[in-house]
């Protein structure tokens, strides 16, 4: 049973946070998400509804399994490498490069785009992510088919009938109540926290044996293996080819009475699934010329923890040969209860609804609390995540270096220290491939080249984007000083050291002193934010040179807390960087030199509006002029094709109003139309991306917490980034934004 408890609005007033503590279960169990159907909001695109522990993502249909629909199981370590291209080996693909482009200065530097095309292709999409597996209900007829074998009846929603999907926020467990064929079902479903580990309890008189003898129907269920390759940028919304069986094998061995192991092989790379029950289990393969199996259930046995009338079994993923320690129901059950109470309760917690008048309080409170959990199946990981986290697909599933910044940032604010510490050491693990691309990209014989496009083995994927985006190359710093905000002591210092040297070498060498002008340019080429310049013409853009020159004042500071002196060409670069660039409406640019009409130009106003982020996402800036940058934001609002804007968009639009001090404006932005979330909190991609798009919600949550907490030089009120009428805002645990 799920009990919602109504709070009522007491106060119209922003409000400071009172002495008695936040009902934060109240809060958060008022939001489980309830689905009755699969496709409860056309014409949004339908989405599962996912458990998890940021490492592996189980995704559901109605049915808290995978029966309807053939939903993903992905995880952070679930990457494969392709078979080479035809008539191609592994020393045509060591061997590959890809074109020189004249720097600044005409020296020529080599890029990987632009190679072979069937070899930039391959190292664009190898390795990819795979979909490990689906797991569905089986219902079979004692009829038995031309092989001897019980019919598997289909099931498709319309045999469904007074169905309901219920997710316990608070507990991390699923659960669907259905009745199929006039007999009731009862599924549950739940990921232990601390295991790629998902347990399933399937409970139906059907399962009970004295009265399965006077039924014709025998209930149990079926795992499935895809083949998984790179040949689609995009595989949404499911993952894998189910019809090429014979590309890929898989094995079935008995470990123990109570386990079974399903050994996939695709390609050289082979993955585990392991089937754990308190019970003995039945398990068949389907046919050979398949890669489905059967499970059902011993009816001659029942224990404690599964009874007659229930199936229940764990399954649990690994790359590793070698038997795991298996968990049984219980375990996972125990651990997804201990682990979800200790994330909602030890962490912040941001109340927007209880006391507030404003009607659009409960919405945002639902994307909040929502989003809170998705994050942490779909984001809280060893790797940075893809931007469809452990959904779906995009970029064949690698992660973008330069997106980390809005997926997991939140989490410092947050105080969710133990996630954040897993990913964020991507940066001490990809140092030695990110100063190997700085040799052999610019030839420079200092600094680390941070990747855009990558994957775990910290290899560059070609695109001529991914070689010449640079917004990336700050976010270490960043990172860095959140956690000795956190935690300031010289450990933290020390952990940092090597990665913020790194890191600001590069950007001391990649900034070329113009000799014409006496500054220090950045470009061309280089890609902006927004994606949309010509990179062989563009030369410095406003938002990189303000993050340039922030990340280098900040690693000055950092060496010097260690007791060292910085290197002296960092304090050249930072003092010399040139201005950013104001045109001739006395506005900030894009970038220097882009002519004075752009604002009216769709080319230029049709994505991502850095120009806001000046003095709103990044802290004011030396040389930032505030009154510019505030007039720069509101033509922004009014001459930027926002119906074309996506996902972090919004939120950098919001931190900008709350810093330039319209909160109200602020709250628009988080609430406009065109960011949106479904039914389960999943955020839309509306035009530009497939959904989800957790960007999205990365951003929300750090955008609410800079709002809610305040940030550096913010005013003394409480949530200082929300209107003081209508709203009553309380905090605990959260830490200001820089």
């Amino acid at each position: 049973m799920y009990i919602i408890i109504q709070l009522t609005s007491t106060s119209s007033q922003a409000s400071s946070p009172s002495s008695s503590k936040i009902p934060r279960r109240a809060i958060i169990s008022h939001f489980n998400p309830r689905r009755t159907s699969s496709s409860p909001n056309p014409p949004q695109p339908q989405t599962p509804l996912p458990i998890g522990n940021g490492n592996l993502a189980f995704n559901t249909d109605l049915t808290s399994l995978q029966t309807l629909h053939p939903h993903s199981i992905l995880s952070s370590w679930s990457f494969k490498p392709d078979a080479p291209p035809p008539n191609r080996s592994l020393s045509d693909i060591a061997a590959y490069t890809g074109q020189r482009w004249p720097d600044q200065s005409g020296r020529l530097i080599q890029y990987d785009f632009g190679g072979p095309p069937d070899l930039e292709a391959y190292l664009r999409g190898s390795p990819n992510r795979a979909n490990l597996a689906r797991v569905g209900l089986l219902l079979l007829h004692t009829d038995t088919d031309a092989d001897g074998k019980p019919k598997a009846l289909d099931i498709e929603e319309a045999h469904i009938l007074d169905a309901e999907q219920v997710l316990d926020l608070w507990t991390g467990r699923l659960s669907s109540g259905f009745t199929l064929h006039g007999h009731k079902i009862h599924i549950t479903s739940t990921s232990s926290l601390t295991s790629d580990t998902i347990s399933i309890r399937l409970s139906s008189p059907l399962l009970d044996r004295p009265q399965s003898l006077t039924t014709t129907l025998t209930l149990g269920l079926f795992i499935d293996f895809p083949w998984n390759e790179g040949s689609e940028k995009f595989q949404v919304p499911f993952v894998g080819y189910w019809d090429v069986p014979h590309k890929h094998s898989t094995t079935l061995t008995y470990p123990s009475t109570h386990t079974a192991r399903i050994a996939h092989t695709q390609h050289e790379t082979t993955f585990y699934t392991y089937i754990n029950s308190p019970s003995p289990l039945n398990i068949t393969r389907d046919s050979p010329l398949r890669h489905r199996y059967t499970i059902l259930s011993s009816l001659s046995h029942s224990s404690a923890s599964s009874p007659r009338g229930e199936l229940a079994l764990t399954l649990h993923w690994t790359p590793k040969s070698t038997p795991p320690n298996l968990s049984s129901p219980d375990d996972v059950e125990r651990s997804s209860t201990n682990g979800w109470f200790k994330y909602w309760s030890d962490s912040g917690f941001v109340d927007v609804w209880t006391g507030s008048e404003d009607p659009r309080a409960e919405e945002l409170q639902r994307r909040i609390i929502l989003s809170r959990y998705l994050l942490r199946v779909n984001g809280a990981g060893d790797t940075p995540p893809q931007e469809s986290g452990l959904v779906n697909n995009g970029w064949f599933g690698k992660f973008h270096m330069e997106m980390y910044f809005w997926h997991s940032a939140h989490w410092a604010l947050w105080n969710n220290w133990e996630i954040l510490n897993l990913s964020s050491t991507i940066y001490h693990r990809l140092l030695p491939s990110a100063r190997a691309l700085a040799r052999t990209q610019q030839g420079y014989t200092t600094g680390a080249r941070w990747l855009k496009m990558t994957d775990p083995s910290g290899r560059s994927s070609p695109g001529e984007l991914n070689n010449l985006l640079i917004w990336q190359q700050p976010h270490p710093i960043l990172f860095a000083l959140y956690e000795y905000r956190a935690f300031p002591t010289s450990r933290t210092l020390k952990k940092w050291r090597e990665v913020i040297l790194h890191t600001a070498d590069w950007m001391a060498e990649f900034a070329w002193f113009n000799s014409t002008s006496g500054k220090f340019d950045l470009g061309p080429p280089v890609h902006v934010v927004s994606e949309d310049t010509s990179p062989n013409r563009t030369v410095n853009p406003a938002f990189e040179l303000a993050y340039w020159r922030y990340g280098l004042g900040e690693a000055e500071r950092w060496v010097e807390k260690l007791g060292e002196r910085p290197p002296e060409k960092w304090k050249v670069v930072r003092e010399n960087l040139a201005a950013l660039p104001v045109g001739g409406d006395g506005l900030y640019a894009i970038h220097e030199g882009i002519h004075s009409s752009f604002w009216t130009d769709p080319a230029y106003t049709s994505d991502h509006p850095a120009l806001v982020g000046l003095h709103g996402w990044l802290p004011p800036t030396p040389g930032l002029d505030l009154p510019i940058a505030k007039l720069t934001s509101e033509k922004i609002w009014t001459h930027w094709n926002i119906t074309n804007c996506w996902g972090w968009d919004f939120p950098m639009l919001a931190m900008s109003a709350a810093r330039n001090g319209d909160p109200e404006k602020a709250l628009e932005w988080l609430l406009h139309p065109l960011f949106a979330f479904d039914d389960v909190g999943m955020p839309l991609g509306g035009a530009r991306v497939p959904t989800p798009y957790f960007p999205a919600s990365g951003s929300l949550l750090y955008a609410i917490a800079m709002m809610a907490k305040g940030w550096d030089g913010s005013s003394r009120r409480e949530s200082p980034g929300f209107p003081r009428k209508g709203w009553k805002v309380r905090t605990e645990g959260l830490s200001v934004a820089l």
